[in-house]
């Protein structure tokens, strides 16, 4: 649970970091798109054209000689830009041949023909991370809260992924946020808060089943964040805090519970045996009269209960040593 920015700030980062992850796909799918190789063939053959049509016009070929030493160069160079083709190691491409589908093709280099074929998509099968969140959506007990999530997944088919949907990966980031809405609707807040791991579990059961039939597996969910009102988290920290001073006030209850019972039990074993009581009569007297100044008073009541007469001679003798210790 965390309250560290207002909502406003957090959909605003949170749309950023979607637009960032976003870019960063569309570029590395532009750069998959240029093979290095090929463009460097074909400024090859295209200087190779100029230079054979400086030699022959130098030497007064005729213009269908320079004609044909440009053309040919020049389409070879064109043939090998469009046809060389590069995928990456973690990549293949779908290839279509006169819009129907074709084959797969890499990692590595390979062939196509101009044309008559085209990469329909690159797809890539590496481990994908794709952030999701779902903002004010009620639980069970009508608590709005907002959640953010991570999805793991990874395609496993890809002509399926190129053809039997749209976009797989705004399908598959469309996917997940009305799992974690229809999960969030399911759940009651308190189980949000301590049941993390079995959200996630019921998170990528619901997904995967959304996105086998595109070729996605969903490898794993796991919630990053969850964000309840400030009113809520407020009232929240307030019942904590009174549990907490319930509990203190059970073991304080417990353990004057403790001693009562163990003053009991020390007031029988005084009353079966009259000689203990009296020793410790004593000692009590003794220690009183320890202190400097120490004033006793024993109500005349209780010097026959507890035989207290007996114990003047104790009496003196702490007297006594008063001011001995007051010398010292």
């Amino acid at each position: 649970m965390s309250q560290s920015m207002q909502p406003n700030e957090g959909s605003k980062t949170r749309r950023e970091s979607k637009e960032a992850v976003l870019t960063a796909q569309a570029r590395s799918a532009q750069d998959a798109h240029v093979n290095p190789l090929a463009v460097a063939l074909f400024i090859v053959f295209i200087t190779l054209a100029v230079v054979l049509a400086a030699v022959l016009e130098a030497r007064g070929a005729g213009d269908i000689a320079i004609v044909t030493a440009v053309l040919l160069p020049t389409l070879i160079g064109v043939y090998i830009l469009f046809a060389f083709r590069m995928a990456r190691q973690w990549e293949k491409a779908v290839v279509l041949r006169l819009g129907r589908f074709h084959s797969l093709r890499g990692p590595g280099v390979f062939w196509m023909l101009p044309v008559i074929d085209s990469i329909a998509t690159w797809i890539d099968h590496r481990v994908m991370v794709t952030p999701f969140s779902a903002e004010k959506t009620l639980t069970k007990d009508t608590v709005p809260v907002d959640v953010d999530a991570v999805l793991f997944w990874v395609v496993w088919d890809a002509e399926k992924a190129a053809l039997e949907v749209e976009d797989y990966r705004a399908a598959i980031t469309w996917a997940a946020q009305t799992a974690l809405r229809e999960v969030i609707g399911q759940m009651p807040l308190a189980d949000i808060l301590v049941g993390r791991a079995k959200m996630d579990a019921d998170l990528q059961k619901i997904i995967d089943e959304r996105t086998t039939p595109w070729g996605v597996t969903v490898q794993s969910v796991e919630i990053r964040d969850i964000i309840i009102p400030q009113a809520l988290e407020d009232a929240m920290s307030r019942q904590a805090q009174a549990e907490r001073e319930r509990q203190a006030r059970v073991i304080l209850g417990e353990s004057e519970k403790q001693i009562a019972e163990s003053f009991a039990e020390a007031s029988r074993a005084y009353q079966n045996n009259p000689t203990a009581l009296h020793l410790r009569a004593m000692n009590m007297l003794f220690e009183g009269l320890k202190e400097k100044g120490a004033l006793v008073i024993v109500p005349s009541s209780a010097v026959d209960t507890m035989n207290l007469g007996g114990l003047s001679g104790v009496v003196a003798l702490g007297q006594q040593h008063l001011p001995k210790e007051g010398m010292e």
